[in-house]
């Protein structure tokens, strides 16, 4: 079994004040949703991960604050890079909630560790 970073991204026009608000009915169902979901999928769940905040670089020029479309982030197991993706079809970050996508990646073992 291999371990996935899946890291849920959103468009910046989700939290523009020109985006469609998200009513209560549609919070309440998106969060029993991710619920079920991550019930559905708790033996893989490695990691809950959860939202992500504003985000800082590091890079040989110094600390700046920068953007991006990651929003959250959870580690999941499988067998292979597809059955971990599978996971992800339909879920409610982007099913129910204005979400735009999950994307998912290897967490790579570090050569010669």
């Amino acid at each position: 079994m291999s371990k996935f970073m899946a890291i849920y991204t959103g468009s910046p026009m989700a939290s523009e004040s020109a985006a469609p608000p998200v009513d209560e009915a549609t919070i309440q169902a998106g969060m029993m949703a991710w619920g079920q979901w991550m019930q559905d999928h708790k033996p893989a769940i490695v990691d809950t991960g959860g939202p992500l905040g504003k985000t800082k670089r590091a890079d040989k020029d110094g600390i700046s604050d920068i953007s991006n479309h990651m929003v959250g982030y959870v580690i999941v197991e499988a067998g292979s890079h597809e059955e971990a993706a599978r996971m992800f079809e339909g879920h409610p970050h982007f099913a129910i909630f204005p979400g735009e996508a999950v994307e998912i990646m290897e967490c790579m073992r570090i050569p010669g560790a």
